[in-house]
């Protein structure tokens, strides 16, 4: 088993570099995609963040208003750390758990992890790190105008992670998404030759 962690800064195209190694052959884990099925009605996590926060968060159909929680989180850094707490762990256990299940496999392994160096801590020294890169204001602009961001929220939620420079100063392999999508293309072509040239990680599955 080949172990990439991908990361990358909200609006860096990191969902799209994911899906091209996917079609590529890797098998993708995806953090997000773990958070909203813990997040739905009756989960743990769902009624964690409801005894802190109130049905403030519940949307009329009684899902989790994420809009709300946004709203809450990303402008209070305790409310972002208690967030942060609940869910980190589980998503810890549950990427891990995956893990282990491919691990002694010929497979390319992404986990894609928007915020790695607060969610998988010292997990992700036995895989190797791809940061997919792009200026903080193109990264801003494009979520302004491709999905609908309010500006303040935007850079808020900038505010909230670690700096560009401190994400790229942890890769082992940078993706510029500061192009167009052909140049991306090319870029997750230089990747995936790059993953291809990879020895197998030293993960250690977990005891039964």
């Amino acid at each position: 088993m080949i172990l990439i962690s991908l990361t990358g800064g909200i609006g860096s195209g990191k969902s799209t570099v994911a899906r091209g190694l996917a079609e590529r052959g890797a098998v993708l884990l995806d953090a997000d995609a773990m958070v909203r099925e813990m997040q739905q009605p009756g989960q743990p996590v769902f009624v964690a963040m409801v005894d802190r926060w109130g049905t403030r968060i519940v949307a009329p159909s009684g899902e989790l208003d994420r809009a709300a929680v946004a709203g809450i989180v990303f402008n209070d850094p305790d409310e972002l750390a208690e967030l942060e707490a609940m869910i980190h762990p589980e998503v810890r256990a549950e990427m891990r758990r995956r893990i282990d299940e491919l691990a002694g496999t010929d497979a390319v392994v992404v986990q894609d992890v928007p915020l790695l160096e607060k969610v998988m801590g010292d997990r992700r020294t036995s895989s190797s790190i791809v940061v997919v890169d792009c200026p903080v204001e193109t990264a801003i602009d494009r979520l302004i105008e491709f999905r609908g961001f309010d500006r303040a929220d935007v850079e808020a939620r900038v505010a909230a992670q670690i700096s560009r420079s401190e994400r790229v100063a942890m890769a082992d392999f940078v993706v510029d998404n500061s192009g167009d999508l052909d140049h991306l293309e090319a870029e997750i072509d230089r990747c995936w030759a790059w993953i291809e040239t990879l020895p197998p990680s030293d993960w250690t599955p977990s005891s039964p």
